[in-house]
């Protein structure tokens, strides 16, 4: 006598079984189908999250850029580097017509100068740049010290008379004042800013110091978590007022070897 084939809730082994591989096979039929959307939904928001990246670097770097001394801007292996300024204003001068106050002398070693206008934002031991032409044009070359002073005491300046430790400018040879009688202000702990771009990171150090070469502390900021690689190219115009800096920026993402270039052109003032 035959036994009856046992039964789970109104079903019995066989169709469960055919139900479980008719549903296996439809599984894999669906997933066929829905595979390459997924993959394709994964890689834009990789690609997102580079050109993202990518972005946010090169406007921090023209944003930085803007604000760099005139005539400071250079290349560097690997990269380029600037004198960062925070503020700037002009000096009393006795060209201005002035009858009184405090000149800024290229001639005696007085320490002392008015501000005219608004007093800039600048704190005592911030140093005072006065018509840099850069390299090539000592003493008007920021990186060898000739036309950069020391601001005296501590704390926020806020009034005339502004004082100086020493006065380099009356030591110049020749003199170098300025024509428009202006100086920028060079933050005592941001002097130079410099951005690396070594092919496996994109590095912004800050605080590098006054010379040629200069020199950085060890670590920067990583802008860039991405393999970063860069073209770089500085071109100064014809007359030297205005200048061109060309940065192609390429981020690959490692696991997948996907990348994205991006590249900006940034106006750079060189009007002393």
């Amino acid at each position: 006598m035959m036994s009856r084939p046992r039964s789970f809730a109104g079903f019995t082994l066989i169709e469960m079984i055919m139900v479980i591989v008719i549903t296996g096979i439809l599984a894999g039929m669906v997933a066929v189908f829905i595979t390459r959307p997924i993959q394709g939904y994964v890689d834009s928001v990789r690609r997102a999250e580079l050109t993202d990246q990518a972005d946010v670097a090169l406007r921090r770097m023209t944003r930085d850029v803007r604000l760099a001394l005139p005539n400071s801007l250079r290349t560097v292996p690997n990269g380029f580097e600037f004198i960062m300024t925070k503020s700037g204003g002009r000096y009393r001068d006795p060209a201005d017509g002035s009858t009184g106050g405090n000149f800024l002398s290229f001639t005696s070693a007085t320490t002392t100068f008015d501000v005219l206008g608004p007093m800039p934002l600048m704190n005592g031991g911030d140093h005072v740049v006065v018509y840099n032409l850069g390299a090539g044009y000592t003493p008007a070359d920021a990186y060898t010290g000739g036309n950069v002073a020391t601001l005296g005491g501590t704390g926020a300046i806020t009034a005339n008379p502004v004082a100086l430790t020493s006065n380099p400018f009356a030591a110049q040879s020749p003199p170098l004042p300025s024509p428009s009688a202006r100086f920028q202000v060079v933050d005592q702990n941001d002097l130079v800013v410099r951005y690396v771009c070594d092919g496996t990171t994109l590095t912004r150090f800050s605080g590098c110091t006054l010379a040629t070469p200069s020199t950085c502390a060890a670590p920067g900021a990583q802008l860039a978590g991405s393999a970063a690689t860069c073209t770089i190219d500085f071109a100064p115009t014809a007359t030297g007022r205005n200048g061109l800096l060309y940065i192609q920026l390429k981020l690959t993402d490692t696991p997948s070897d996907e990348s994205v270039t991006l590249f900006q052109q940034i106006h750079v003032d060189n009007s002393p």
